[in-house]
Protein backbone atom coordinates (compact mmCIF):
# COMPACT_ATOMS: atom_id res chain seq x y z
CA UNK A 1 0.00 0.00 0.00
CA UNK A 2 1.50 3.57 -1.15
CA UNK A 3 0.29 6.78 0.57
CA UNK A 4 1.54 10.29 0.60
CA UNK A 5 2.44 12.38 3.55
CA UNK A 6 0.08 15.78 3.70
CA UNK A 7 1.84 19.16 2.43
CA UNK A 8 1.53 21.69 4.90
CA UNK A 9 4.27 23.80 3.87
CA UNK A 10 5.31 25.53 0.11
CA UNK A 11 8.86 26.75 0.25
CA UNK A 12 9.38 29.11 -2.74
CA UNK A 13 13.17 29.97 -4.43
CA UNK A 14 13.47 34.10 -5.42
CA UNK A 15 15.46 34.61 -8.77
CA UNK A 16 14.39 33.07 -11.76
CA UNK A 17 10.58 31.95 -10.26
CA UNK A 18 9.38 34.81 -8.10
CA UNK A 19 11.28 37.69 -10.13
CA UNK A 20 13.18 37.16 -13.71
CA UNK A 21 16.50 38.29 -12.48
CA UNK A 22 18.65 35.54 -13.94
CA UNK A 23 19.59 37.90 -16.55
CA UNK A 24 20.58 40.33 -13.93
CA UNK A 25 22.81 38.49 -12.17
CA UNK A 26 24.19 37.91 -15.72
CA UNK A 27 24.33 41.36 -16.44
CA UNK A 28 25.60 42.28 -13.37
CA UNK A 29 28.43 39.93 -13.43
CA UNK A 30 29.17 40.65 -16.66
CA UNK A 31 29.76 44.09 -16.39
CA UNK A 32 31.58 43.88 -12.86
CA UNK A 33 34.12 41.08 -14.26
CA UNK A 34 34.90 43.71 -17.83
CA UNK A 35 35.85 46.37 -15.27
CA UNK A 36 37.94 44.06 -13.31
CA UNK A 37 39.90 42.89 -16.80
CA UNK A 38 38.29 39.20 -16.08
CA UNK A 39 38.75 36.91 -18.85
CA UNK A 40 35.26 36.69 -20.04
CA UNK A 41 36.01 33.95 -22.91
CA UNK A 42 36.60 31.63 -20.24
CA UNK A 43 32.85 31.28 -19.53
CA UNK A 44 32.15 28.10 -21.56
CA UNK A 45 34.67 26.41 -19.16
CA UNK A 46 33.07 27.41 -15.89
CA UNK A 47 30.32 24.77 -14.21
CA UNK A 48 26.58 25.52 -14.06
CA UNK A 49 26.38 28.49 -11.39
CA UNK A 50 22.70 28.79 -11.36
CA UNK A 51 20.89 28.81 -7.91
CA UNK A 52 24.96 29.10 -6.37
CA UNK A 53 25.56 31.84 -4.28
CA UNK A 54 26.89 35.29 -5.66
CA UNK A 55 30.27 34.67 -3.48
CA UNK A 56 30.60 31.29 -4.78
CA UNK A 57 30.63 32.29 -8.36
CA UNK A 58 33.12 35.11 -7.77
CA UNK A 59 35.12 32.40 -5.94
CA UNK A 60 34.84 30.07 -8.99
CA UNK A 61 35.88 32.76 -11.62
CA UNK A 62 38.76 34.38 -9.28
CA UNK A 63 40.34 31.04 -9.74
CA UNK A 64 40.59 30.77 -12.99
CA UNK A 65 41.03 34.27 -14.29
CA UNK A 66 42.26 36.09 -10.56
CA UNK A 67 42.62 39.83 -10.87
CA UNK A 68 43.95 42.12 -8.64
CA UNK A 69 42.87 45.36 -7.03
CA UNK A 70 39.29 44.46 -5.91
CA UNK A 71 38.29 42.23 -2.97
CA UNK A 72 36.20 39.45 -3.61
CA UNK A 73 33.77 40.72 -1.36
CA UNK A 74 33.97 44.33 -2.98
CA UNK A 75 33.49 42.62 -5.98
CA UNK A 76 30.00 40.97 -4.58
CA UNK A 77 28.77 44.10 -3.33
CA UNK A 78 29.25 45.74 -6.56
CA UNK A 79 27.41 42.90 -8.60
CA UNK A 80 24.33 42.90 -5.81
CA UNK A 81 23.70 46.77 -5.77
CA UNK A 82 23.78 46.31 -9.90
CA UNK A 83 21.49 43.84 -9.53
CA UNK A 84 18.90 45.57 -7.26
CA UNK A 85 18.79 48.27 -8.85
CA UNK A 86 17.96 46.39 -12.03
CA UNK A 87 15.21 44.96 -10.11
CA UNK A 88 13.87 48.16 -8.71
CA UNK A 89 13.95 49.63 -12.35
CA UNK A 90 12.61 46.80 -14.28
CA UNK A 91 10.58 45.19 -11.65
CA UNK A 92 10.08 41.71 -13.34
CA UNK A 93 7.69 39.92 -11.40
CA UNK A 94 7.00 36.24 -13.33
CA UNK A 95 3.27 35.94 -14.26
CA UNK A 96 1.44 33.86 -11.85
CA UNK A 97 3.46 34.38 -8.61
CA UNK A 98 0.51 36.23 -7.14
CA UNK A 99 -2.14 33.30 -8.29
CA UNK A 100 0.17 30.68 -6.87
CA UNK A 101 1.17 32.35 -3.82
CA UNK A 102 -2.81 33.01 -3.15
CA UNK A 103 -3.46 29.79 -4.14
CA UNK A 104 -1.12 28.33 -1.52
CA UNK A 105 -2.53 30.69 1.08
CA UNK A 106 -6.07 29.20 0.25
CA UNK A 107 -5.00 25.83 1.03
CA UNK A 108 -3.82 26.96 4.51
CA UNK A 109 -0.32 26.04 3.58
CA UNK A 110 2.59 27.81 5.52
CA UNK A 111 4.68 29.85 2.92
CA UNK A 112 8.53 30.82 3.25
CA UNK A 113 11.13 32.00 1.07
CA UNK A 114 14.43 30.25 0.65
CA UNK A 115 16.89 32.16 -1.63
CA UNK A 116 21.03 32.25 -1.95
CA UNK A 117 20.52 36.13 -2.32
CA UNK A 118 21.41 38.22 0.91
CA UNK A 119 18.34 38.90 3.24
CA UNK A 120 18.56 42.26 2.99
CA UNK A 121 17.63 41.75 -0.86
CA UNK A 122 14.93 39.64 -0.34
CA UNK A 123 13.01 41.68 1.75
CA UNK A 124 13.09 44.47 -1.02
CA UNK A 125 12.02 42.34 -3.12
CA UNK A 126 8.89 41.10 -1.31
CA UNK A 127 8.15 45.04 -0.07
CA UNK A 128 8.48 45.87 -4.16
CA UNK A 129 5.86 43.77 -5.36
CA UNK A 130 3.67 43.84 -2.13
CA UNK A 131 3.74 40.26 -1.65
CA UNK A 132 5.42 40.25 1.93
CA UNK A 133 2.29 39.57 3.44
CA UNK A 134 2.34 36.03 2.38
CA UNK A 135 5.47 35.02 3.69
CA UNK A 136 6.08 33.75 7.22
CA UNK A 137 9.55 32.90 6.72
CA UNK A 138 12.52 34.49 5.16
CA UNK A 139 15.25 32.28 4.57
CA UNK A 140 18.82 33.31 3.56
CA UNK A 141 21.63 31.10 2.51
CA UNK A 142 24.11 34.17 2.35
CA UNK A 143 25.30 33.76 5.69
CA UNK A 144 25.15 29.92 5.89
CA UNK A 145 28.23 27.13 5.71
CA UNK A 146 26.43 25.98 2.78
CA UNK A 147 24.78 27.14 0.15
CA UNK A 148 22.63 25.35 -2.44
CA UNK A 149 22.67 22.55 -3.83
CA UNK A 150 23.23 21.85 -0.31
CA UNK A 151 19.89 21.42 1.39
CA UNK A 152 21.09 23.47 4.20
CA UNK A 153 18.47 26.79 3.30
CA UNK A 154 15.35 24.45 2.58
CA UNK A 155 16.09 22.63 6.33
CA UNK A 156 16.27 26.16 7.80
CA UNK A 157 13.20 27.29 6.32
CA UNK A 158 11.02 24.46 7.49
CA UNK A 159 12.62 24.64 10.87
CA UNK A 160 11.24 28.42 10.73
CA UNK A 161 7.94 27.55 9.70
CA UNK A 162 8.03 24.22 12.36
CA UNK A 163 6.96 22.19 9.71
CA UNK A 164 8.63 18.84 9.16
CA UNK A 165 11.23 18.81 5.65
CA UNK A 166 8.53 15.91 4.14
CA UNK A 167 5.76 17.50 4.64
CA UNK A 168 7.06 20.68 2.73
CA UNK A 169 7.18 21.15 -1.28
CA UNK A 170 9.63 22.96 -2.91
CA UNK A 171 9.25 25.79 -5.76
CA UNK A 172 12.63 25.67 -7.78
CA UNK A 173 13.74 26.62 -11.00
CA UNK A 174 17.24 25.59 -11.07
CA UNK A 175 18.93 22.55 -11.49
CA UNK A 176 21.30 23.54 -7.85
CA UNK A 177 17.83 24.46 -6.46
CA UNK A 178 16.59 21.31 -7.33
CA UNK A 179 19.33 19.40 -5.69
CA UNK A 180 19.26 20.75 -2.47
CA UNK A 181 15.47 20.09 -1.86
CA UNK A 182 15.63 17.05 -2.95
CA UNK A 183 18.51 16.57 -0.13
CA UNK A 184 16.05 17.88 2.13
CA UNK A 185 13.98 15.39 1.65
CA UNK A 186 11.18 17.66 0.03
CA UNK A 187 8.65 17.19 -2.74
CA UNK A 188 9.95 19.12 -5.61
CA UNK A 189 8.25 21.51 -8.11
CA UNK A 190 10.46 22.42 -10.72
CA UNK A 191 9.92 25.65 -13.62
CA UNK A 192 12.74 26.04 -15.71
CA UNK A 193 13.11 28.80 -17.93
CA UNK A 194 11.90 28.01 -21.19
CA UNK A 195 14.96 27.05 -23.06
CA UNK A 196 15.74 24.21 -20.44
CA UNK A 197 12.72 23.02 -20.28
CA UNK A 198 13.21 20.25 -22.14
CA UNK A 199 15.84 19.10 -19.80
CA UNK A 200 16.25 15.14 -18.64
CA UNK A 201 17.47 16.36 -15.02
CA UNK A 202 14.35 16.98 -14.17
CA UNK A 203 12.66 13.64 -13.85
CA UNK A 204 14.55 13.89 -10.46
CA UNK A 205 12.34 16.33 -8.98
CA UNK A 206 9.32 13.84 -9.78
CA UNK A 207 11.49 10.80 -7.52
Amino acid sequence: MSFKLPIEAAIFDMDGLLIDSEPFWAQAEHEVFAQLGVDLSLADSMPDTVGLRIDQVIELWYQVSPWQGVTQQEAKERMIARVVQLIEDKKPLLPGVEHALSLCQSLGLKIALASASPHFMLERVLELFNIRHYFSAVVSAADLAHSKPHPEVYLNAAKALNVAPINCVSLEDSRNGMIACKAARMRSIVVPAAEQFNDKCWGISRC
